[in-house]
């Protein structure tokens, strides 16, 4: 896979506090209207020529789902989400990164030259057969995948049974507070939780509208390992990291509570995992 080159491997000394990142200047709609992003209203900026492809592209996986209720899960804080997330690596890390990003489906062979790939919404995902075979070889060969965004239990079973697919011999173990992914660059106090903003605004820290929690209505964070240990899929459960990137700009306390104090450090600490394991 490209894009695990040393001048990558070294960035992690050069990242700045989280302190300095700010609070973001473009907005597009208050609490009841978000209207479609236009890329002009979000940074952008070139890569420096002298990287060539030796750059990190952020790469959200498109995938079907029986529980679109009339849209596309795997586009859930799409584009957006990603536009800022690519922007605060830019801004935060020594990494080059591609300001646009990808879409790709599991099984498009490009993907093989990505190490990190990003799946959001994922309690209704359902993979067709050779997507499967893909993500598995994926994986094996060293990619790492995220999913993010599904809540309660019922959520967490089919994405279990629809990843136990992917590894039938192998069990998806939770991640301790004292893995290394929650401390390899910022040293997180307590696993994060992040609900989207409109769960924030209505005063709840868990999405009901997926499910009844049966009284779990904390964080897990589940992952699926290689023969040498190596996490290769972190599976987010009852989270939604990615709207910490989405909606930081909308209202200064969501972006401080949970875009500034969770989802941007635990963002940079799984990028940092996912290039150097």
């Amino acid at each position: 896979m490209r894009n695990r080159s040393h001048s990558v491997l070294g960035c992690v000394a050069l990242l700045l506090l989280v302190a300095s990142i700010g609070v973001a200047q473009w907005q597009r709609g208050g609490p009841r209207f978000r209207r479609q992003p236009l890329r002009s209203e979000y940074p952008n900026w070139e890569i420096d020529s002298e990287f060539g492809e030796d750059h990190f592209t952020f790469v959200r996986i498109q995938y079907d789902s029986w529980r679109s209720r009339g849209r596309s899960r795997w586009s859930n804080d799409y584009p957006d989400c990603d536009w800022n997330f690519s922007y605060r690596l830019q801004q935060l890390t020594a990494l080059q990164c591609d300001p646009n990003g990808i879409v790709l489906r599991l099984n498009d062979p490009r993907l093989f030259d990505y190490p990190f790939a990003y799946m959001s919404g994922v309690g209704g995902i359902e993979l067709r057969d050779d997507e499967v075979v893909a993500l598995r070889r994926y994986l094996l060969n060293g990619g790492f995948l995220m999913a993010d965004d599904f809540w309660a239990p019922e959520e967490w079973e089919h994405v279990y049974q629809q990843m136990k697919r992917v590894f039938p011999d192998r069990e998806p173990r939770e991640l301790t507070l004292d893995h290394p992914i929650f401390h390899l660059v910022y040293d997180l106090k307590a696993k994060p939780q992040v609900p989207s903003i409109q769960a924030w605004r209505s005063g709840y820290t868990f999405e009901y509208w997926h499910g009844d929690p049966r009284g779990d209505e904390e964080p897990h964070f589940h992952g699926f390992f290689d023969d040498t240990g190596r996490l290769m899929t972190l599976l987010c459960h009852n989270n939604d990291i990615g709207d910490g990137w989405e909606r930081e700009g909308e209202e200064i306390e969501y972006f401080r509570r949970y875009s500034e104090k969770w989802s941007y450090p635990m963002g940079v600490n799984i990028i940092m995992y996912a290039m150097t394991h």
